[in-house]
């Protein structure tokens, strides 16, 4: 079983190349983002906690997304692999990831970062609001703390992972066919 990790700051086009990527490889997106987004669609208590801290841009605790992503783990049949997203964001998370795939002998097969400058975050996360209607990304300031969150808490996965062997940085300012021949060939 494959296990890949799809990194980089909001906007970058993780979801964009995701798509992609799952079905070359057959692999089951888990996007963090997503998943709690169905649980505050279907009103669940995780889902009305997850809202007010994404409304304020701040990240859900560990433990309630731990859960979600060793679930989809088991319950997925049928496929070679998972492409995570959103998922670790941040050293505790991705060391729960490693404890998680080790108890059933797996690791972590790649990390593949796709990176902008800070600029640009700015600029693709209001263009997807726009299109997107997503509430949750209008807003200047929680923009501005989605980007400082991004830096001070995810930003050290990079290292982590570098020393690992298993990082492979992609230049997100290109075409979205550019940036996903380049993912294809650190695949």
């Amino acid at each position: 079983m494959k296990f890949y990790i799809l990194f980089g700051p909001p906007g970058a086009g993780k979801g964009t190349q995701a798509s992609a990527m799952v079905e070359k490889y057959n692999l089951r997106h888990l996007s963090t983002g997503e998943l709690l987004r169905k649980e505050i669609a279907e009103g669940t208590e995780l889902g009305k906690k997850a809202k007010s801290l994404i409304d304020a841009g701040s990240l859900v605790p560990d433990e309630v997304v731990e859960g979600m992503i060793d679930n989809a783990f088991k319950s997925t049949k049928d496929v070679a692999g998972f492409l995570l997203d959103g998922f670790p964001r941040t050293i505790a998370q991705a060391e729960a990831l490693d404890k998680m795939l080790a108890a059933g002998g797996e690791e972590v097969t790649a990390v593949v970062s796709i990176m902008i400058p800070d600029g640009m975050i700015k600029e693709r996360i209001r263009h997807r609001a726009s299109i997107e209607g997503r509430a949750d990304d209008a807003k200047e300031e929680t923009i501005n703390n989605r980007i400082k969150t991004y830096h001070e808490k995810t930003e050290p996965l990079v290292d982590f992972y570098k020393k690992s062997g298993k990082y492979v940085e992609i230049d997100g300012t290109g075409t979205i066919e550019e940036v996903r021949s380049a993912i294809f060939n650190a695949m």
